[in-house]
């Protein structure tokens, strides 16, 4: 017996393995219960035949297309397939065409199944939208971009967003079982037995993704040579072979949510911090740069002056990466780092920041007080540009007197915290408030 003789013999046909066990019902599909599960909405617009426009949003493998081809297989009216990546205006416009007669004609329903939207560019994307608006066509879009950031808003604005969720080891666990027992589309045909830590091993090493669960568990079973008496067994060196460590995903989303992860973690978690800084940096190959920007202005806007010196530590942080690079670098980021999420914290800076651009909202324009104003000319006090009093003159260097212009003059913008060297800041504001403004 030949090392390939079950496929070419007794093998269903030449197609990869997780294309051939696609689930073709929704009680074959594997996760995302959160949409599909019993009674839920996209379950039911399914099963009823009434789907209508949506964006199906998630990782790859995740089961994005997989929805669309039971969709496909439920629906009565016709359903097209385009893939974004070399589909053009002219082949959506002819699908738009053919629907519009199908419909004059027939009263028949035409769905768009559009793989990858995010490739469309605006204008592409535009084109799809008075088809969609008079319902010419059921638009499906699937993308592992986020939407907000990818997809025009007037479409999905016109399209129900399903988030599917990374599906786990254990949902690859699952898929692979069934194919294993599968005699009609799997492997079931094949004397086969894979150890139970092989099979965990390609489940982990797939990372949620069940078409690379499947696949690389058919490249073990097809390259393992059989056993004198027939069967074939996957031990975990075969399956460590075939899968390898995911190369991690690094798109323009998940950037932005490392970056966001990032700054919130400063709030609150040394670990976490330091943590989303290397894990971009050593996986995702993000630039060091990027994130010294974001503790930079993470030391103002959540730290401020409740420890002026996270701000020395973090600009310090990012002179050393320009003179001395990266890796050397890293550890002066690192202590910037967590000098900073260490810190007391103050939003003061922010908020004094919203008040006072609120307070030009409220009045639009500022009258300077007349002894505010300048008086480096002769004939200054003749306008009235006098009365100014120098603090410096006034025991404690502070005197009271109006700064802000007549129709804002008791606004408070500035409100230092109780945290760290704020807390000395509001006591002097309050024994100057109590002097009068």
């Amino acid at each position: 017996m030949d090392l390939f003789s079950y496929q070419s013999d007794q093998g269903p046909e030449m197609r990869l393995l997780a294309d051939r066990i696609r689930p073709r019902t929704l009680d074959e599909y594997v996760g995302q219960e959160h949409i599909v599960g019993p009674q839920r909405l996209l379950r039911r617009a399914i099963e009823s035949d009434r789907v209508s426009s949506i964006l199906l949003y998630g990782p790859p493998g995740c089961g994005k297309t997989t929805l669309a081809n039971i969709i496909a297989e439920r629906t009565q009216g016709e359903f097209v397939r385009l893939n974004a990546v070399d589909a053009s205006v002219k082949d959506v416009r002819a699908v738009i065409e053919q629907a519009e007669n199908r419909k004059n004609m027939y009263a028949a329903k035409t769905i768009l199944f559009l793989d990858e939207v995010h490739r469309f560019n605006k204008s592409q994307q535009d084109a799809l939208l008075p088809a969609v608006e008079k319902g010419t066509i059921i638009f499906i879009g699937a993308t592992t971009e986020n939407p907000f950031h990818h997809v025009n808003g007037a479409l999905i604005s016109r399209s129900t967003l399903f988030q599917l969720k990374a599906l786990t080891s254990e949902h690859c666990l699952i898929a692979m079982q069934r194919a294993m027992v599968d005699k009609e589309r799997g492997l079931g045909f094949m004397p086969l037995e894979v150890n139970e830590d092989a099979l965990q091993h390609i489940a982990e090493m797939a990372n949620g993704d069940i078409r690379r669960a499947l696949n690389a568990l058919e490249l073990a079973a097809m390259t393992t040579m059989p056993q004198s008496d027939g069967r074939v067994i996957v031990t975990m060196a075969e399956a460590e072979e075939s899968v390898r460590r995911p190369i991690v995903r690094a798109d323009e989303s998940t950037q932005y949510d490392v970056l966001s992860a990032f700054h919130k973690s400063i709030r609150g978690s040394s670990d976490a911090a330091l943590f989303w800084f290397f894990y971009a940096v050593d996986k995702l190959g993000m630039d060091p740069m990027t994130f010294i920007r974001r503790l930079t202005v993470a030391c103002s806007e959540d730290i401020g002056l409740a420890n002026p010196q996270a701000m020395v530590q973090a600009v310090s942080a990012l002179e050393a990466y320009r003179r001395i690079g990266w890796p050397e670098s890293q550890y002066i980021i690192a202590q910037a780092i967590l000098f900073a999420v260490e810190s007391p914290k103050s939003n003061s800076i922010p908020m004094a920041i919203q008040r006072a651009m609120q307070a030009m909202d409220d009045i639009r324009s500022a009258e300077v007080p007349l002894h505010l104003r300048d008086t480096h000319y002769k004939g200054a006090d003749k306008l009235g540009h006098k009365g100014y009093q120098y603090p410096h003159d006034y025991p404690g260097h502070y005197v009271t007197q109006q700064y802000l212009p007549d129709t804002i003059q008791n606004r408070v913008f500035f409100m230092a915290s109780e945290q760290g060297m704020e807390a000395k800041m509001k006591v002097n504001q309050e024994l100057r408030r109590q002097k009068g403004r």
